[in-house]
């Protein structure tokens, strides 16, 4: 059929008297892929759910929904729903709620197909499994017989593309589909999404706020703020040659994976506003760096501003005046920060924190009444970094690799179970109470989640000042206030709640508390992972600079290869509880030499659309094996590419002999028997 198959006009939800969505339209014809991106709060997934009509009913929906012409918006839901996952399908954010726990998945994925087809349960059931089998479900009919919770999160989300494609859909709506998933597992689902696109020609709205995913995988990007789109077009125009300030903020916000330190980031100033209060004129006004008077009238209008290119900004045209990068253009980068003071050599530094040989083993246990042990779980497996004065490393690798397990050993500063942990000078086995409280004076560490870490009934003060109380220190007021006032927040606010603040403005009180006791090494543990693109940028650069006028040492667990590349001066790539890579950030990033650390470099999005489409790509097949039963020899031969074209001599000494770190360059090293380089970023 020629023309779109789906098009929304003039949409706008209304919960009470807050407009959640305002005149929302967009259009997309068979086979192609729009991007929808936003800052949290923007309205991305509430304008989804209306298209689907799977709003509560309490929410005002206006405007028109038009699949293959036909209304969607107030017809039955008898109609409803004999379009929804046949004509128009949907995959949630979360496969988990999304999915019945009590079924299991390949009779959920035949329910969905009986639904709409006249087909025998034994029919349907052979279907579910030929589904399994499209998506890369490993043993798809025996897999077929499991139950959601014995799923991995990304064999889920590739259940619910299944699930989604059972009906050879025309529109698919993907809400966040690779959000929490590690970055190798979201690369193999971006790709059964391709595959699924292929095989059912539907159109796909893919709602995101990873501008590198869009990059590579988007023909037209729509992005949204403060509940209507600001800008509209291809997305090469939009990302070299955005018209929006608000837009050239998001792409200057993202750190790279291409780029380090020498590539600033330049955060969106302020918080989006709520919607129940939105400003008299343009929304994003009060946080725009080229506001005029002008801006603060009236709204701007959706106008066209180059062919099929639409920008809702006064400026727009001056804007364009001048090709804009996707950094964000010399006009929006501030000047680089001061130059770092002359450090002594990394060898003539003290070490703060030197790890050898840490092992951590779980038991696992089986029976109720009469428990026994009948397994081992191999967290951590025999690792070793160093970290010297005013370092960062960056401690990286997939979910369950043994990060946090690790980090919690070295943060108890007491007997290993096997190897040494060294914190500046003192080993931790060795320490007498006194001496621990001392140590951990100068160790201090950042959480992922920093609502859960700070006391909901403790104002600010307290909360900053609990370390100096706890250390006998009085007079904490003015201390307090500097922190504040040294992290970028207001020190009147002192006396608010934790709630009373944004994701953001929470993560900086929690970094406020961990420089109260004036410490030499700070632990992160995810700090930026659960933040808005915009907001991390500033926690990102906040780090830095705090780093480098304090002298501080950073251990930085993180997923996100892009931040690491920006923040680290030496990173250690971790799989299966050992140290698959470890060495310079340049060097590692620059010519990666174990086959892991290529997947995951290669998995890494790069928010250019030109690069991001010219990439050479290291697919891994699977998931992480279960570290209960971790593979003989080489623990990543049985994902490992390199793996599958060695000779058979070579393959016996990966499946028997077990590869240490060794040096192969100056401050590069892997654990591969075969390493050798790869250019991947």
């Amino acid at each position: 059929m020629s023309g779109p198959v789906l098009e929304v006009r003039d949409l706008e939800v209304r919960f009470g008297d807050v407009r959640a969505v305002r005149e929302v339209g967009y259009a997309v014809e068979a086979g192609e892929v729009l991007g929808i991106v936003g800052e949290s709060g923007a309205g991305k997934s509430v304008a989804s759910l209306a298209v689907m009509g799977l709003l509560p009913r309490h929410a005002k929906v206006a405007g028109s929904v038009l699949l293959h012409g036909t209304e969607l918006l107030g017809a039955p839901e008898k109609d409803l729903a004999a379009f929804r996952g046949k004509s128009i399908s949907m995959v949630f954010q979360d496969p988990l709620s999304a999915m019945t726990p009590v079924y299991r998945v390949g009779a959920q994925i035949a329910e969905a197909v009986r639904i709409h087809q006249k087909v025998s349960r034994e029919r349907a059931a052979e279907r579910a499994v030929e589904l399994l089998d499209l998506v890369g479900i490993p043993n798809p009919r025996q897999r077929a017989r499991a139950f959601p919770h014995e799923f991995s999160g990304g064999m889920r989300q590739r259940t619910m593309i299944a699930m989604a494609i059972a009906n050879d859909p025309d529109v698919i709506i993907c809400d966040e589909p690779t959000t929490a998933l590690d970055v190798t597992i979201q690369a193999q689902v971006l790709e059964v999404l391709k595959k699924a696109q292929r095989e059912t020609g539907a159109a796909i709205v893919l709602i995101t706020h990873d501008l590198g995913v869009v990059a590579g995988f988007a023909d037209r990007v729509l992005v949204m703020y403060a509940g209507r789109e600001v800008e509209v077009g291809t997305v090469r125009e939009v990302y070299h040659r955005s018209r929006m300030p608000y837009t050239i903020g998001l792409l200057g916000s993202v750190p790279r994976v291409d780029a380090g330190k020498e590539l600033p980031l330049v955060p969106i100033v302020g918080s989006p506003p709520s919607p129940a209060a939105l400003p008299p004129g343009c929304p994003f006004e009060p946080r725009c760096p080229m506001a005029v008077a002008e801006c603060g009238l009236a709204e701007p209008p959706l106008v066209e501003v180059a062919p099929g290119h639409q920008a809702a900004c006064l400026r727009a045209h001056e804007i364009g005046q001048a090709e804009v990068s996707p950094a964000g253009g010399e006009d929006t980068i501030p000047a680089a920060p001061p130059p770092v003071p002359e450090r002594p050599p990394r060898e003539r530094r003290p070490v703060v924190l030197e790890v050898e040989g840490l092992v951590k083993h779980h038991p696992l246990m089986k029976g109720a009444v009469f428990r026994r042990r009948v397994g081992t779980v191999h967290a951590v497996d025999g690792i070793g970094f160093q970290i010297r004065e005013g370092e960062t490393l960056g401690l990286v690798g997939e979910s369950g690799c043994g990060k946090t397990t690790a980090l919690m050993e070295i943060l108890e500063l007491t007997r290993p179970e096997r190897g040494r942990v060294v914190v500046f000078g003192h080993d931790t086995a060795t320490l007498a109470p006194r001496e621990r409280m001392a140590v951990r004076r100068h160790l201090q560490v950042v959480f992922q989640d920093p609502l859960a870490s700070l006391d909901p009934r403790m104002t600010v003060h307290d909360i900053v000042g609990e370390p100096l109380t706890a250390h006998g220190l009085k007079d904490t007021g003015p201390r307090v206030r500097r922190l504040l006032g040294l992290v970028g927040l207001d020190p009147a606010d002192a006396g608010r709640y934790p709630q009373d603040f944004s994701g953001g403005q929470r993560q900086r009180i929690a970094i406020a508390r961990a420089l109260a006791l004036e410490p030499r090494l700070i632990v992160l543990d995810e700090p930026v992972s659960a933040l808005d693109v915009s907001i991390r940028a500033g926690v990102i650069n906040l780090l830095e600079d705090l780093g480098r006028r304090l002298g501080l040492s950073y251990l930085f667990v993180a997923h996100d290869l892009a931040v690491v590349r920006h923040i680290a001066d030496r990173v250690a790539v971790m799989y299966l509880g050992r140290i698959a890579e470890i060495g310079r950030v340049d060097k590692v990033y620059g010519g990666p030499m174990h086959p892991y650390t290529q997947a995951l470099l290669s998995a890494v999005p790069i928010p250019d659309p030109d690069k991001e489409r010219e990439r050479r790509r290291v697919l891994l097949e699977g998931d992480l094996p279960s570290p209960a039963s971790p593979p003989s020899g080489c623990r990543f031969r049985t994902r490992c590419p390199k793996f599958t074209v060695l000779t058979d001599p070579q393959r016996v000494r990966c499946v028997e002999e077990e590869p240490e770190v060794r040096p192969l360059a100056d401050d590069h090293g892997a654990s591969c028997h075969y390493a050798e380089k790869l250019d991947v970023v």
